[in-house]
């Protein structure tokens, strides 16, 4: 949007302003009698978010309603790990939310790239995974352990799906992606554009 800061509805009255530096109460410009929440504008140097299918140009459908666009408009670099990868993907091909190439830096193909969480129409959530995970994450010394066996020692993406996504999800996302693209296409939730 390329603002400073933006007003944020429903945070006035909580105690959140006491523990965020980056959101102030501030007057209303306008009238002066009513005060807001402003929250400086965010600008991440990169963004990396995980899609359904994007082309290699770069066009993206999420697969899923999100605000993806909003997130690759304001980074500097925008990273996309995707499911599949296809020659050609237009806005009218998409599913869920459509993020054109001009926003988009790099592509990778990145098959169970939501894994342990699910992917809409390809697969679902690995249940136990998500327990380890919570599980771990109770203590610094835990989490510091599922980092190390699930993220610095593994040397690469085919490494962490060999190792770690189960078999039967594995499968279950091969008939998924053998399925006919228009039927899956019809089942999926589009998001309206006006």
């Amino acid at each position: 949007m390329g603002v400073p800061y933006i007003p944020v509805m429903g945070l006035d009255g909580t105690d959140l302003l006491k523990r965020r530096d980056d959101m102030v109460l501030a007057p209303d410009p306008f009238d002066g009698g009513t005060f807001s929440v402003v929250a400086r504008a965010m600008r991440p140097d990169t963004a990396v978010f995980h899609v359904d299918k994007a082309d290699r140009r770069g066009n993206v459908s999420c697969g899923y309603p999100v605000e993806a666009v909003i997130l690759a408009e304001a980074s500097q670099l925008v990273i996309v790990t995707a499911e599949e990868v296809v020659d050609r993907l237009d806005e009218k091909d998409a599913i869920g939310a459509f993020v054109p190439s001009i926003l988009v830096d790099a592509v990778v193909h990145a098959p169970f790239g939501s894994h342990p969480a699910g992917m809409t129409g390809r697969y679902g959530p690995d249940a136990l995974h998500m327990q380890q995970y919570v599980a771990a994450s109770r203590d610094d010394a835990g989490f510091a352990e599922y980092l190390r066996t699930y993220v610095f020692d593994v040397a690469s993406h085919a490494e962490y799906v060999e190792r770690f996504v189960p078999r039967e999800l594995q499968r279950a996302a091969g008939r998924a992606s053998s399925d006919d693209n228009r039927e899956r296409h019809d089942r999926q939730p589009r998001l309206q554009r006006g």
